[in-house]
């Protein structure tokens, strides 16, 4: 296993090599399912812990990951799946029982759970790197390192250090270029790109910086209302703080004042980070201020898209995101497709982004979020608000219904079909949540899954499946992904599958 320093110029040297070696991989082994591969799936959540802690059962989002499992209906794709706790069978045999025209007995012959048995708040990523044991484990279910890679949720410097010992590339974007995905770069990519996004400034990190934006965003539209503080590398919201505009003292100076007013009037969207973290956070951070968008009719979708080694843009779903919280914030689950009055103007502007990344090398999936207002006109106009250059809550959802259906999104119709020329449309939530459901095991709810039908049919294609399972007994909490023929069909699973969970658990 090759050691060397971690961010050393030894270490960039050894990863572009890797990296440059993935292109010939891409070509000729990923379009071709009989292909023989190993896929090594990272489901690390390498962020800031302590706002990471704010999200309840934060450790089973490793969970979300599963979806790959689904790989496995490849007959000669290897799966090395890590995890910080072990993940049970039962959820394991859930997958397994998903996958198309292989049966679970073949499928298990090929895929290896390995877990670092450390629930602590430390990233999955930095735990395997402190087990050298457990690198050479994973190592030992690689068969050929020239057809394997890393499939992470998000890539870091800990990330790049673990490709670089185990000798396989990584499909993502060097955390050389993080700077990219953070909401200060998005801005300048969005501006970049020529697409609109709000008013707003980026690479702010005091106190007396946002107070320099709030009051400039005041001054350009005195009628302003709210604005939003965003941390750099904030996630689902939760490094979000939503600041609402008193009325001012025409006396004192406007900078002063608004400074003056933040106890009050600017509160972080986690109820648990107080306001002196906040900033504290946002300096080690930057970070950006920027208008709050309002609208009579607003949407806030998104678009995903992967960028080949090679640099080709493959623009691969819309979603409608399902945003809770005061000022909706808060990341709660998402509608595929987005809505067809808007997906193909919105899909343009993510190509335009697209296009902008990849001259920033940027590589793999990632997503990018707007808001979309209705105008007078019954136009609708989109506004960029983040790059997540990363894995997110409407990566897995998404893979699930392609596995499952070997379907594909056309971006220009807005319209996604199965192998078989079916329509297909989803609702999914990472946050179905109730104090009824603690104490519910991955037994008793695959049991209640059973015995109510809320299966996936793979005759039919349409159906409900789980994620996050893991936590559900502790934080009574987990993931659900509703596939249908219409919107409507698959919004009544969904219904269908809370009713029967919360009668059971009663």
């Amino acid at each position: 296993m090759v050691s060397m320093a971690p961010g050393s110029e030894a270490e960039h040297q050894a990863f572009a090599a890797t990296q440059a070696r993935f292109i010939e991989q891409y070509q000729n082994i990923f379009p071709n399912t009989l292909a023989q591969r190993t896929v090594v799936v990272l489901p690390s959540l390498t962020l800031d812990q302590e706002i990471l802690a704010q999200i309840k059962g934060a450790l089973h989002y490793e969970e979300r990951m599963l979806c790959l499992l689904m790989l496995l209906r490849m007959p000669r794709t290897n799966i090395v799946y890590i995890s910080s706790v072990p993940i049970a069978d039962s959820i394991v045999d859930y997958y397994l029982y998903l996958l198309p025209g292989i049966t679970g007995h073949h499928a298990r012959q090929r895929l290896a759970m390995l877990s670092c048995y450390d629930a602590s708040d430390t990233p999955l990523t930095e735990k395997i790197l402190a087990r050298p044991r457990l690198m050479e484990r994973i190592r030992a279910h690689i068969p050929h390192l020239s057809t394997a890679h890393l499939s992470c949720y998000n890539i870091t410097p800990a990330e790049k250090t673990l490709a670089v010992k185990l000798g396989i590339p990584i499909f993502g974007t060097d955390p050389a270029r993080f700077y990219e995905g953070t909401k200060s770069g998005g801005r300048k990519t969005f501006k970049e790109s020529g697409v609109n996004l709000p008013d707003g400034f980026e690479d702010l990190h005091t106190p007396e910086d946002i107070a320099k934006g709030l009051a400039a965003l005041k001054r350009q539209a005195p009628n302003r209302k709210k604005a939003v503080v965003k941390m750099n590398d904030g996630f689902s919201g939760d490094g979000n703080a939503m600041y609402r505009y008193p009325d001012f003292d025409d006396q004192e100076p406007l900078e002063a004042a608004i400074a003056r007013s933040f106890e009050q009037h600017l509160k972080p969207v986690s109820p648990n980070l107080p306001l002196s973290h906040f900033f504290e956070k946002f300096g080690q951070m930057g970070g950006i201020v920027e208008a709050f968008v309002d609208g009579d009719v607003k949407t806030s979708p998104s678009v995903q898209c992967v960028i080949s080694p090679n640099g080709q843009v493959e623009l691969v779903s819309t979603h409608d995101q399902m945003l809770g919280g005061d000022d909706g914030q808060i990341f709660l689950g998402a509608v595929f497709p987005a809505d067809p009055a808007y997906s193909a103007t919105l899909a343009k502007e993510g190509l335009k982004i697209a296009n902008t990344m990849v001259k920033k090398g940027a590589m793999g999936r990632f997503a990018i979020d707007f808001i979309s207002v209705k105008q007078a006109d019954d136009s609708w106009a989109h506004y960029a608000i983040e790059i997540n250059l990363r894995k997110g809550g409407t990566t897995h959802p998404y893979l699930m219904l392609q596995f499952l259906t070997d379907g594909t999104y056309n971006a220009e119709t807005g319209e996604y079909r199965t192998a078989s020329g079916n329509q297909r449309f989803y609702f999914a939530s990472d946050n179905v949540v109730s104090p009824n459901y603690v104490g519910l095991t991955p037994d008793d709810l695959i049991e209640i899954a059973a015995f109510h039908q809320l299966m996936f049919s793979a005759a039919s294609q349409e159906g409900v499946m789980f994620h996050m399972v893991g936590g559900l007994s502790q934080f009574g909490k987990l993931g659900v992904v509703c596939i249908g023929s219409s919107p409507e069909r698959a919004k009544q699973f969904y219904d269908r599958a809370i009713a029967i969970l919360d009668a059971e658990c009663q």
